[in-house]
């Protein structure tokens, strides 16, 4: 079925974009705060907690995100990209998008597959059950690798999305930055695309 095409992002969109990305800033920060070996125990596990529950936020928005994403009106890539950048901008857009989701399910293993089944409380409101996998002291420093790779890999991206968003922004002059910032939302305009490959 074709997809619609917009100039510009909508104001979920937006929305979605900013708080992913501030949660994902804060959760990296976080994650190195609370592994220092110094840190109080106490404190320790107070993090770790807060750790899970905005890793679980971050999963739900990005799930919501990446969903829209495939379904809702495809944004037309800014005027004066060339093929390649296009292409570029395409896969950066999902590989994000994926790592967002990838990195929230690879932190929600290390608890299920941990021996100690620390349960999660998020937000100190409900227990986030654990996932129905086998647990072992080598599957929880497994996937507490990846869990890294990937975070660590999520920033390198975001601080490459970011410098190239900046790029276009005062070097280019496009509008690559301003339509994720909402300056051009009333100007939307949609029409039917046939399915890009």
């Amino acid at each position: 079925m074709p997809r619609r095409s917009a100039d510009g992002y909508d104001l979920v969109a937006i929305a979605l974009h900013w708080l992913i990305a501030v949660l994902i800033l804060g959760l990296l920060i976080l994650g190195f705060v609370m592994t220092r070996r110094s840190i109080d125990p106490a404190l320790q596990f107070q993090l770790f907690q807060w750790h899970k529950s905005f890793g679980m936020l971050a999963l739900l928005l990005a799930a919501v995100r990446l969903v829209r994403s495939l379904t809702v009106a495809r944004v037309k890539p800014a005027e004066g990209l060339g093929a390649l950048e296009r292409r570029s901008a395409h896969v950066m857009h999902y590989l994000l998008l994926t790592l967002a989701v990838a990195v929230p399910v690879a932190g929600w293993m290390i608890a299920s597959v941990s021996p100690l089944e620390i349960p999660t409380f998020a937000f100190n409101l409900v227990v986030i059950t654990h996932l129905p996998v086998p647990k072992s002291e080598a599957a929880e420093a497994w996937w507490t690798t990846v869990h890294a790779v990937l975070a660590y890999s999520t920033l390198a991206l975001v601080f490459l999305h970011s410098a190239a968003a900046l790029y276009h922004h005062y070097v280019r002059h496009d509008d690559v930055l301003t339509r994720m910032l909402g300056s051009r939302h009333h100007t939307v305009k949609t029409s039917i695309e046939e399915p890009g490959p």
